[in-house]
């Protein structure tokens, strides 16, 4: 690379990094250590928010940086919930002394918001979800009118409560009501069953670090809903005493890819800031995120335009076809979208805010204690 380079991409021939405060997460180029917390950036006037993307192929330093910025937000005293889909983040949670908790196998979640109105929306959204169409007015209709009819406190197990109000239906003819009733049942009884209704009480998730195990659902058509779910849940743990905290959505396109969960995550995402919530989105494909919707859809540009809101990202090296696709949904300048093909392992274009660096993930020695995710391919624990 040379400094004209450096210059195209608004890199000077001297990186001084942010100047934030902190153990690092490796080395600008031609520059200093480089640190970065979305919160102090925010305070620091660098971002706008606190939402990030890490991206790039698969072994090029995703999750190895994650979980570098997720033990340095602990140190922090930030609180940080992992949805993991693949069941990355035991060594991690082991160092922490953290029981990582399986949906549906360890216990169910109450995901849903105490506030009535978004209670519903919530609910609206996991039925839509799990029919894979969105609802019809009379649906609309029929389950606020269950609302209504529900006691009042609100029940805990409140899935079971809206069943049991429509159950009557399930064997009538095709009716609106019987469509309902034929959802709810997989939440109960069927393929959903065990994630959001069961025996006793509901898991509580306390603790600084909550890592959600969705394993069971991977390569599954509930994994959406779970993934939805566990993050329903998890920004109530995070909100629960005003700490700031990280929500980490790895494998996010699960969440991308379903067009209502998508529209429920552009709310949450809208309200980062007053909640004190840094969502991290990590993806390894970037064609999942063009996958969403028709090109010129309103899905594809609810997705591209939720990345876009992103003021951190982290880029890794990418294949030449999904750089493509990278630098059309983030905008990036072609000369960016062409060092994402030859970046090494471990490097990453960093965009935050106005800025750009090119930095070179350094892990630390606390950090090899938890991070290595090839044991299994060398056949050691």
């Amino acid at each position: 690379m040379t400094s004209r380079d450096l210059a195209a991409l608004r890199v000077p021939a001297h990186d001084a990094g942010t100047g934030l405060a902190g153990r690092a997460l490796g080395r600008s180029l031609r520059g200093y250590d480089f640190v970065f917390d979305p919160f102090d950036g925010y305070e620091a006037g660098l971002v706008s928010n606190p939402n990030m993307i890490v991206a790039g192929s698969i072994g090029a330093g995703k999750s190895t940086l994650v979980k570098m910025l997720i033990d340095r937000a602990l140190a922090r005293r930030r609180r940080v919930v992992v949805i993991d889909p693949k069941g990355e983040y035991g060594d991690l949670a082991r160092t922490y002394g953290v029981r990582v908790v399986a949906l549906g196998k360890d216990g169910w979640c109450n995901p849903f918001p105490t506030e009535e109105r978004e209670c519903r929306d919530f609910v609206r959204v996991l039925i839509a979800t799990a029919q894979g169409t969105p609802l019809s007015a009379p649906q609309h209709y029929e389950i606020d009118e269950a609302f209504a009819r529900l006691c009042s406190p609100r029940p805990v197990r409140l899935v079971r409560a809206l069943y049991h109000a429509f159950e009557s239906d399930i064997g009538s003819e095709a009716t609106v009501r019987r469509d309902v009733a034929l959802t709810l049942y997989r939440f109960v009884h069927g393929d959903l069953a065990g994630l959001f209704d069961g025996e006793g009480d509901p898991l509580e998730f306390k603790g600084d670090l909550v890592v959600l195990d969705l394993s069971a659902q991977w390569s599954s058509d509930t994994l959406s809903v779970a993934a939805l779910s566990a993050v329903g849940a998890a920004q109530q743990v995070i909100a629960h005493d005003g700490a700031l905290g990280y929500l980490v959505l790895d494998e996010a396109w699960a969440l991308l890819s379903d067009s209502h969960a998508l529209r429920w995550l552009q709310g949450s995402w809208k309200l980062a800031r007053s909640r004190g919530l840094s969502h991290i989105l990590v993806l390894h494909r970037w064609s999942d995120v063009a996958a969403v919707g028709d090109e010129g859809s309103v899905e594809r540009e609810r997705a591209q335009g939720l990345l876009r809101e992103c003021e951190t990202a982290w880029l890794f090296r990418q294949p030449a076809d999904e750089a493509r696709e990278m630098a059309l949904a983030l905008g990036l300048f072609a000369r960016e979208a062409q060092y994402l093909v030859a970046l090494p392992k471990g490097a990453a274009l960093v965009r935050y805010g106005t800025h750009r660096s090119i930095v070179r993930v350094v892990p630390d020695s606390r950090d090899v204690t938890f991070i290595d995710t090839d044991a299994a391919m060398r056949g050691t624990s």
